[in-house]
């Protein structure tokens, strides 16, 4: 960002948001939704800091301040990256695998700073797959301890301490998915069901707030209803952007999840007792 910062030419920035072409998505503000939609899994992290509430010394004061101060400073980071990424060259050539490399090669930057950027593009993808892949072995593991999936998503490593076999599963799976399946297309799969996903947690507070108030509540939400419906007024927009098939898969996956519940956890689950 410092090495493109004096690259920055302010032409390129001029219109700052390219006027519709009369195509759905194609520049203009329903590009800009239809964009936001689509990279929307760069915020999917944040919310699975919660998963690991568990292992947090004090988690009514650690657990906002992680996420709340992560969002915070990525997402002012995504917005100062961006704009000079745009500055330093003119957007239309930007629809590249790598931008940021060829944004650098373009300005002439030292070779080291292309491969660190490369490293670092690397290990931010590892970084994110590892917190990713923890925070869904705890979920697995809160669900079978709720009797929601079987015993074998709730073992726990007799001395790593960890739910080892929901790790594991979970790990396969991603190979298997990645190795596959189009990127794009779990691009999409995963916007869409994180989308649903907000959209559920925020009504799901909403809900309780009023018909069990009397529960013990360690993370309150302000400001109830205004949060939660602003929150599922923004997600199902979001999503209102996302292709027709990709609304069709997260049916066909409800369709899977519902079976699953109805099927085993309806039965086992704990609040039945």
């Amino acid at each position: 960002m410092l090495v493109g910062l004096p690259h920055v030419r302010r032409a390129n920035w001029t219109p700052f948001i390219p006027p519709n072409s009369g195509e759905w998505g194609t520049y203009g503000w329903s590009g800009v939704l239809r964009g936001a939609g689509l990279v929307f899994f760069s915020y999917i992290g944040f919310d699975t800091v919660s998963t690991a509430a568990q292992e947090t010394k004090n988690p009514q004061r650690d657990m906002p301040i992680g996420i709340l101060g992560s969002l915070a400073i990525c997402t002012l980071l995504y917005i100062v990256v961006s704009a000079v990424l745009v500055g330093m060259v003119p957007y239309g050539e930007l629809n590249l695998p790598a931008p940021m490399a060829y944004a650098m090669e373009r300005i002439g930057a030292p070779w080291w700073i292309r491969v660190s950027i490369d490293v670092g593009a690397v290990l931010g993808i590892a970084s994110v797959i590892l917190v990713m892949l923890l925070g869904q072995s705890r979920v697995f593991y809160s669900m079978s301890r709720d009797g929601l999936l079987g015993t074998w998503a709730g073992k726990v490593h007799p001395r790593f301490r960890t739910p080892y076999l929901s790790t594991i599963y979970t790990g396969i799976a991603v190979c298997f998915a990645t190795g596959l399946l189009p990127l794009q297309l779990l691009g999409t799969w995963v916007n869409i069901g994180t989308l649903l996903a907000f959209v559920l947690v925020c009504a799901g507070v909403w809900i309780l707030r009023y018909t069990r108030p009397d529960l013990e509540r360690p993370f309150r939400t302000p400001l109830v209803p205004l949060v939660p419906i602003l929150g599922i007024l923004s997600c199902l927009g979001l999503m209102l952007t996302l292709p027709l098939d990709t609304w069709i898969r997260l049916a066909v996956w409800l369709v899977i999840g519902f079976a699953v519940y109805f099927g085993y956890s309806r039965k086992h689950s704990t609040l039945r007792g």
